[in-house]
């Protein structure tokens, strides 16, 4: 019996690092390459941005929401999205173009609920590479490192270019390369995984704006 791909698995295989788009310490997914690659993948893609009584956004106590829902093969998702500035703070009073660049965001998110570039947003609590590991209990002196979970897109190490950028953050911030390279289960930057280059490099500017 003939078995269809996953969707998800296929879409969460695309590389995506080259068209993370940075602002402050925060990362985000560029969304004409967002929508090319879903459209390419699906042409018949289809998403919607949620109306409230008319209008694309919700504006509540807590602050202002958008939402959007994104439909491949067949699958509807949908992604709310909180109006934020520049920092990632709740806006009181957003302007049309606040909600904009919030509806964009969301249409990422949305799609990145399908596959596309979800990894972008994993690794929230990545600790500081300055930060002591945590002792573990007195371990058996043969020990096996600890094991991780290879997402299906890592077959390949980072580029040199990006191997250059985490080297001028290291020396910036004064991390350690060590204890990055422990935490990632790396013998050296070559071996991080496009998966995990990201999170190195939020984990990083995070060290440098503090």
């Amino acid at each position: 019996m003939k078995t269809t791909p996953n969707y998800f698995s296929q879409l969460a295989a695309v590389n995506v690092g080259e068209h993370i788009e940075r602002k402050g310490q925060f990362s985000y997914l560029s969304w004409p390459f967002a929508v090319a690659q879903l459209r390419q993948f699906d042409e018949t893609a289809t998403w919607e941005v949620r109306r409230f009584d008319g209008l694309p956004y919700l504006a509540t106590d807590c602050g202002t929401f958008v939402e959007v829902a994104v439909t491949v093969r067949g699958v509807t998702l949908s992604q709310i999205h909180p109006v934020l500035d520049s920092r990632n703070k709740p806006l009181p009073a957003p302007s049309v173009f606040d909600i904009n660049t919030s509806i964009q965001r969301c249409l990422v998110k949305a799609i990145a609920l399908h596959g596309l570039g979800l990894y972008i947003y994993a690794g929230e609590d990545l600790p500081a590479t300055g930060e002591e590991p945590k002792a573990e209990a007195t371990p058996p002196a043969s020990k096996p490192p600890r094991s991780r979970v290879t997402p299906i897109h890592s077959s390949k190490g980072i580029s040199p270019p990006q191997i250059a950028q985490i080297e001028r953050l290291l020396e910036e911030t004064g991390g350690d390369r060590n204890k990055l390279l422990a935490y990632f289960g790396c013998e050296q930057l070559a071996e991080i995984t496009p998966a995990d280059y990201p999170r190195v490099i939020r984990s990083l500017e995070k060290r440098r704006a503090a």
